[in-house]
């Protein structure tokens, strides 16, 4: 059988390669941390060169991409992209960044790290660190159903067939749901996370539908039944990605360097590449050719067919940049140099089995790694050994393994720190991940402890920002979610500090104010060419009010813009520009006009004193006029409305305004707060307005300047009316940050005196909400997260006055 070797290697991107599609031969795909989408053209294939051409240019990593085949209606196809930003674009092959997309898919709460396309091309279905799949019809791009149940990371999803959606999910589970999200298996068996599914080729000597792969290093097969048929074993780490070939083979990649063949049962061939990760695998359903993306920012295509080599120069340079890789000791196990043969091993013994690993002392006292190639019948170089210790020079123990670094972190006052054990040799994402899973933490640490890890040869201590937020950041989290040890106007988590300090009662007021700006400037544009296009040209913006528009997003991005321009003439124009948004353009058109909106409220008292012309009506008023609360089929509308409010509190005529607006505002806000809710993100801004509500009403007068309500008697009665609501939230949601955030707001009312606290405990049974929250959920219910359980305590403690 006839080996890959490589065709190309593709530079361009300037971070790790997260994913790559092989749609057509001519035409590669890849998406990448450096937040690009690329669109690389092959121009011809004897000798193999490739034009590179940037499709996308977002604000934050990129991690997962798809790929719609050409249509009537989209000749060159679609690009569908994803990832950290939470937005899934939609862009034809080979429009320029600066052009709109063709679509922006809103709705993910968390970090997009999987997408697919149905085999008929008629929807589309994402997964995310949400803990949710979704489906969108492809051509109105709505959202047709989310798959829910999941507990953990959904880091993959498989399109099986029109009907049916097949996900991969960090709680070790499989699950077959209906495309109209109905869950019709959980499938049992993984033993860690499972990170990639593809489809198994009709005629698979195993009979399987489908194969998984993940943390464990294990390819397992499966029929759709959910029965195991087979387990395929060669890689030495994790598993990040699986693709099936023409030839009824299947690829795999992982953290062990290598991009893997499996021929039946068996690995035929593994090409090692110089990098740690290779993230991700895809293949060109017509000729068969591989394309890899790995950590070392390469793209790089393999073929079998000989005319697709790459000349023998390219070939040399790619094996010797193999021969060159360091490789971690940690990655190959124990290494005693005294017992290693000598280079005469690789001239006197064969190997035993395709990718087989044996290590060699040098004359020179070095240790070098060599490979078998079943293909060749020989032992390749494939770098040489290295033992990577921490800052201390020496190696650590922990349950009887060496680390380079094992760091005590402190999680709950009066219990020993846990243990994070690390090694240089690993991704720090992947050992932040196992430290979560293994210790039951919750996943909004995630990024912390992964900074932390990354940092950690400056001293860095968990708990401490490794680099300060940019001003205006939400410290809440771009996703709604409390980042542990980032700087915070808000409540401190009961997390990670070593002396954790008293939550209760919250004394700043909290605002959501980070936004990928140049994004919601283009889905307006988009949408106003939408209107010109459906004749509505009355209702679209003109170029004198885009050019306002562009002014506003410019002055919104400016750093220093909340602090030294809150009457700027570009902030006070763009009120009137974003209302005409907000009440004139069709409801599902909306949602970036609000999305401006929200920031403004933070950004200028203009918005609080803000009048119109014609009835005199505040900013209040209008919203409620536009009928935004009362459109319940798009909650994403009413959360950022709610936002806007809770923004108000940024400045004093804001506060103002609301205080004096409290209940027109309640009755905006409480169908919202009072019943079950599947938008988390609208729970969480419900409970941020409360806090900022709780605050405004137990904090000192002599602290403040307001000409706020100082009324005591009107106090109690609105934190009445709060608590009510708060207690609603606490009974329904199963979200850990709206409920903590709840807490937040309980306990800070608690401090407006004895009625409070007795309404609390007698009225609204707050202790019996408590303990039902503290007992739902097992083991990983929010019950159980350090933070929850300490504002739980201070409740306690005042109620118990």
């Amino acid at each position: 059988m006839v080996e890959y070797k490589l065709s190309a290697s593709l530079e361009g991107h300037e971070d790790d390669v997260r994913g790559v599609l092989f749609p057509s031969p001519k035409v590669t795909l890849s998406a990448s941390r450096d937040a690009t989408v690329r669109f690389w053209e092959r121009l011809s294939a004897t000798p193999p060169s490739f034009d590179c051409t940037i499709l996308s240019h977002g604000s934050a990593f990129i991690n997962a991409i798809t790929f719609l085949p050409p249509t009537s209606e989209n000749p060159q196809g679609l690009v569908i992209s994803g990832g950290k930003d939470t937005i899934i674009e939609v862009r034809q092959l080979g429009r320029a960044p600066k052009e709109n997309a063709d679509a922006l898919l809103l709705g993910h709460a968390h970090n997009v790290c999987s997408l697919d396309v149905s085999p008929d091309g008629s929807w589309v279905v994402s997964g995310s660190w949400d803990a949710t799949a979704r489906v969108w019809r492809v051509g109105k791009w709505d959202c047709e159903a989310v798959l829910e149940g999941h507990e953990g990371s959904v880091w993959d999803v498989l399109a099986y067939d029109p009907e049916t959606v097949i996900t991969a999910c960090a709680d070790k589970l499989i699950r077959i749901f209906g495309r109209s999200g109905k869950l019709i298996r959980v499938i049992r068996g993984n033993s860690d996370v499972v990170r990639a599914l593809c489809r198994v080729p009709k005629g698979h000597s195993s009979g399987a539908d489908f194969a998984s792969a993940g943390n464990d290093g294990i390819i397992r097969l499966w029929t759709l039944a959910g029965k195991q048929v087979g387990e395929l074993h060669g890689h030495d780490s994790f598993i990040y990605s699986l693709t099936s070939l023409p030839s009824g083979e299947l690829v795999s990649s992982g953290e062990d360097r290598t991009v893997r063949i499996w021929q039946g049962s068996q690995c035929v061939q593994t090409i090692t590449h110089p990098a740690i990760s290779v993230w991700a695998v895809g293949a060109c359903a017509e000729n068969g050719d591989i394309v890899s993306g790995a950590s070392d920012r390469i793209v790089r295509v393999f073929t079998r067919d000989q005319q697709r080599y790459a000349d023998a120069e390219a070939l040399r340079q790619f094996d010797d940049s193999i021969k060159s890789s360091s490789i971690p000791q940690q990655q190959l196990g124990e290494v005693n140099k005294e017992k290693l043969p000598g280079p005469e091993f690789l001239q006197q013994k064969s190997g035993t089995k395709e990718g087989q690993v044996v290590m060699i002392r040098e004359g020179d006292g070095s240790v070098t790694a060599h490979q078998w190639s079943q293909g060749t019948q020989q032992w390749i170089s494939v770098g040489t050994v290295v033992d990577a210790v921490g800052s201390s020079g020496k190696k650590k123990d922990y349950l009887g393994k060496d680390y380079d670094y094992v760091f005590d972190v402190d999680i709950e006052d009066g219990k020993p720190p846990l243990k994070l054990p690390y090694n240089l040799s690993q991704n720090p994402y992947e050992a932040a991940t196992k430290f979560i899973e293994d210790n039951e933490l919750p996943i909004s640490y995630l990024d912390q402890v992964a900074n932390f890890i990354t940092t950690n040869t400056q001293g860095a201590t968990i708990g401490q920002p490794s680099q300060p937020p940019p001003p205006g950041a939400d410290p809440w989290g771009t996703e709604s979610r409390y980042r542990p040890g980032e700087t915070s106007s808000g409540p401190t988590p009961s997390s990670t500090p070593p002396s954790r300090p008293k939550v209760l009662p919250q004394t700043t007021y909290l605002s959501i104010k980070t936004a990928n700006l140049r994004t919601i400037q283009k889905k307006i544009e988009e949408l106003n060419n939408t209107l010109i296009t459906a004749g509505s040209k009355d209702l679209s913006l003109n170029p004198l009010q885009l050019e306002m528009l562009h002014q506003l997003i410019k002055h919104l991005e400016q750093p220093s813009a909340a602090a030294v321009a809150r009457s700027s003439k570009a902030l006070t124009n763009g009120i009137d520009l974003v209302l005409t948004i907000v009440t004139k353009w069709p409801p599902q058109h909306r949602l970036p006009g609000l999305d401006l909106l929200r920031l403004l409220t933070a950004a200028t008292p203009e918005a609080a004193n803000y009048r119109s012309e014609d009835s005199g009506s505040n900013l209040i008023d209008i919203l409620q006029s536009s009928g935004v609360f009362a459109d319940h089929d798009r909650s994403n509308n009413i959360m950022l409305a709610v936002r806007a409010f809770a923004n108000f509190f940024d400045t004093s005529a804001g506060r103002i305004l609301m205080d004096g607006a409290f209940e027109k505002v309640h009755t905006l806000v409480k169908a919202s707060a009072t019943g079950p809710s599947s938008n988390r993100n609208l729970t969480i801004a419900v409970t941020t307005l409360y806090i900022n509500y709780a605050v405004l009403y137990t904090i000192d007068p002599s602290e403040t300047t307001d000409t706020t309500t100082t009324d005591t008697t009107v106090k109690v009665d609105r934190a009445l009316t709060l608590l009510s609501d708060l207690s609603s939230i606490l009974a329904h949601s199963t979200d850990s940050e709206a409920v903590y955030r709840a807490l937040v707001g309980c306990g800070t009312l608690l401090g407006l005196g004895e009625e409070v606290c007795m309404a609390a405990k007698e009225v609204f049974d707050l202790e019996g909400a408590m303990g039902r929250m503290e007992k739902s959920g097992g083991a990983g219910g929010v019950g159980k997260e350090p933070r929850i359980r300490g504002v739980v305590a201070e409740i306690r403690a005042l109620l118990g006055r």
